[in-house]
């Protein structure tokens, strides 16, 4: 499975940003725990931990769709620009 729901929350695990990333019910889901599609766009943004403590601003810009995930141009991982494939849960942990 691709996507894990609890409650009204949507999980899904992130190979751009290596974690897992929540979003709730005011985005749209088509129901496939396999080939999900999620709309709008779903942006990930804040602040990492660096050496010495430095704060360093992190970006994850996606759309997500027939169960592949789309990074923006504007991300700040090493995946920006491309389509990959969600991972699996039962498959992959982060």
């Amino acid at each position: 499975m691709k996507i894990k729901k609890h409650k009204d929350k949507i999980y899904f695990l992130c190979p751009g940003c290596n974690q897992e990333h929540v979003i709730d019910k005011t985005w749209e889901f088509n129901g496939d725990l396999e080939k999900p599609t999620i709309s709008p766009s779903i942006l990930v943004s804040g602040y990492r931990f660096g050496e010495g403590n430095e704060q360093i601003p992190f970006r994850c810009h996606s759309f997500i769709i027939d169960g592949m995930i789309r990074f923006m141009s504007d991300c700040t991982h090493d995946l920006a620009g491309k389509t990959v494939e969600l991972l699996k849960y039962n498959d992959q942990e982060i």
